[in-house]
């Protein structure tokens, strides 16, 4: 487990990738989704809705050490301009930011304000739907190939995606039901699935496989699109 807390948030300190992490994943996304759910249900007993939501988004960005929202910046530089798939790698690699990491970037900070203003604060559901974005990330570690020969996503190849990617979203799909019901739950933790599968299938067309960035990406796409299902009129 600590391997995956590594890989996946500041904490924990330095560790080598591993396959076995991957089992992990889903428990982690659940613990940093109750970690940002609680600070904003928690806000919500202070402040006014929009506020509350803001100390959500903050708090996601400061649990994960804005490690997957940069790899949104990178990944949507690298696999959104018009270029040649060598250049997209290597504008991905790059730490600089462009117009589209900077545009897509505030897009979505602006979607998730939006969709967590207008629901109710729960931190089963952010639990639920952070939980399904990390089992993505694991079946797409131990299922899509590595964009980059030698590079980090490669260290988990053969991981158990198919074990990983039944009890995870199992698990994602019981905490967004026990939220808000089960037909919003099941289909927002769909919609998570959908939603970081666009960028896993525009990331295998542009760059032939996955990378680091990729993978947070499709991460925080998916939770977007899953909070914007959950914040629907049923």
């Amino acid at each position: 487990m600590r391997r995956a807390i590594a890989f996946l948030t500041p904490v924990g300190g330095a560790a080598a990738p591993s396959a076995a992490a991957v089992a992990w994943f889903p428990v982690v996304g659940a613990l940093l989704g109750l970690g940002v759910g609680g600070a904003w249900w928690t806000a919500a007993r202070i402040w006014p809705p929009a506020v509350a939501a803001a100390v959500a988004v903050a708090a996601d960005l400061a649990l994960t050490g804005l490690l997957h929202f940069d790899g949104l910046v990178d990944a949507a530089d690298g696999l959104l301009a018009p270029m040649e798939r060598e250049r997209r790698l290597a504008v991905m690699a790059d730490p600089g930011a462009g117009a589209f990491g900077v545009g897509v970037a505030v897009v979505v900070v602006l979607l998730r304000w939006t969709a967590l203003t207008a629901l109710d604060p729960s931190a089963w559901l952010v639990a639920g739907l952070w939980c399904g974005s990390r089992t993505v990330m694991a079946v797409a570690l131990g299922t899509i190939r590595p964009a980059r020969p030698g590079g980090l996503t490669e260290s988990f190849r053969g991981a158990p995606a198919g074990p990983v990617g039944a009890y995870g979203m199992a698990m994602a799909a019981g905490l967004s039901a026990a939220a808000i019901g089960l037909g919003p739950g099941l289909a927002s933790v769909a919609a998570v699935v959908v939603g970081a599968g666009l960028v896993f299938s525009l990331a295998a067309r542009r760059v032939g496989g996955v990378t680091g960035d990729v993978l947070g990406a499709a991460g925080v796409i998916g939770e977007t699109v899953g909070l914007l299902v959950a914040a629907t009129r049923w």
